[in-house]
């Protein structure tokens, strides 16, 4: 199987060195908007580089993994069916829902296949989640809470391009909490604070965020996030039913110390970032990807459910903004959902 990456930035450089290594994948063609970057890339891994991506489409490959800047992923998917290529993309698709339902549109009238990269759903943790809520472990679940902290803020270059705190972090969050529960969530009420450095106001952006979030079976979620959470990553979420309650991202590594006397000890060594947390996880991604791609199993996660993800950060989005809860009914794209 021949890939083609397009983009070699941080996570395109893990994905290469993944897909390099994996035992079905026969070689890749890297190319970046950075050419000397894709050159060092490819020359360390031992594959060919391209000049640009035309050359991905003409040279001739089995799929393409896209790792570029968010702004250029819709075009890219639409191009990617046009040739009749199945695509795993970065989420998300684009940071509004026009461009995403036009990309969408294009991979199902092609009848090709979009996996997106939602990578929480291949993490061991949220797995046994979903499991034990499935299994009715946990009884009937009351709530749950979720949370997303990075250690430092992204480069200030960086901010304006992010589509901000909902659609760029918390998504992860509204996408795993429909995968874990299998329920829809029916309305928010979001607030944000932008009292920290003062470039996330220059960017239109904050710097944390909450929301409250309810189920279509009444069951109550909040979601937190925040750029500033010096102690370290923190991603973790908490499930409380009637009859158990688990957590997902609680170990040793967890940046939070108790102020019990017999509580825990903090962290000797608290995760950094998301690559290092979730490095197994975007790993099984992959290798989910060319099984799908070989026709060994189904998409595990397509377009529209990178949609609903999106519609959620959407919602919120309008909540902060206008300081009122916002049904899910009034963002654009629900009447296409899909089941988990």
């Amino acid at each position: 199987m021949r890939i083609g990456v397009i983009g070699t930035g941080r996570i395109g450089t893990i994905h290469a060195n993944t897909l390099s290594r994996h035992r079905e994948v026969g070689s890749l063609i890297l190319t970046d908007a950075d050419g000397a970057r894709a050159q060092e890339l490819a020359h360390r891994l031992g594959e060919t580089a391209a000049p640009g991506v035309d050359e991905i489409f003409k040279w001739g490959v089995d799929a393409v993994v896209i790792t570029t800047a968010t702004s250029a992923h819709a075009e890219l998917i639409g191009r990617a069916a046009r040739s009749g290529l199945p695509v795993f993309c970065e989420k998300p698709i684009a940071l509004d829902l026009p461009g995403t339902l036009h990309a969408i549109a294009e991979v199902e009238t092609a009848g090709t296949v979009l996996q997106m990269g939602f990578q929480r759903r291949f993490d061991a943790g949220y797995t046994g989640a979903r499991e034990a809520v499935r299994s009715g472990r946990l009884g009937r679940l009351h709530t749950v809470r979720a949370l997303t902290s990075d250690q430092a803020p992204p480069p200030v270059e960086w901010l304006p391009l992010s589509g901000g705190l909902y659609r760029d972090t918390l998504i992860h969050d509204f996408d795993i909490l429909r995968w874990v529960t299998g329920h829809e969530i029916v309305d928010v009420y979001a607030a944000g604070s932008d009292a920290g450095p003062p470039m996330f106001r220059a960017a239109g952006d904050v710097d944390t965020a909450a929301a409250v979030l309810t189920l279509d079976d009444g069951t109550l979620a909040t979601a937190t996030a925040t750029r500033l959470n010096g102690a370290g990553y923190d991603v973790r979420m908490e499930l409380a039913g009637e009859l158990d309650q688990v957590v997902v991202g609680l170990d040793d590594r967890t940046p939070i110390a108790s102020t019990e006397p017999t509580g825990p000890p903090a962290a000797d060594k608290p995760w950094t970032g998301f690559l290092e947390r979730f490095g197994p996880a975007y790993e099984a991604e992959l290798a989910a990807f060319i099984e799908v791609v070989r026709g060994e199993r189904a998409n595990p996660c397509d377009g529209r459910e990178a949609l609903q993800a999106l519609r959620v950060a959407e919602a919120c989005e309008v909540s902060r903004r206008e300081r009122r809860a916002v049904r899910l009914a009034e963002i654009p794209g629900g009447a296409s959902a899909t089941a988990f």
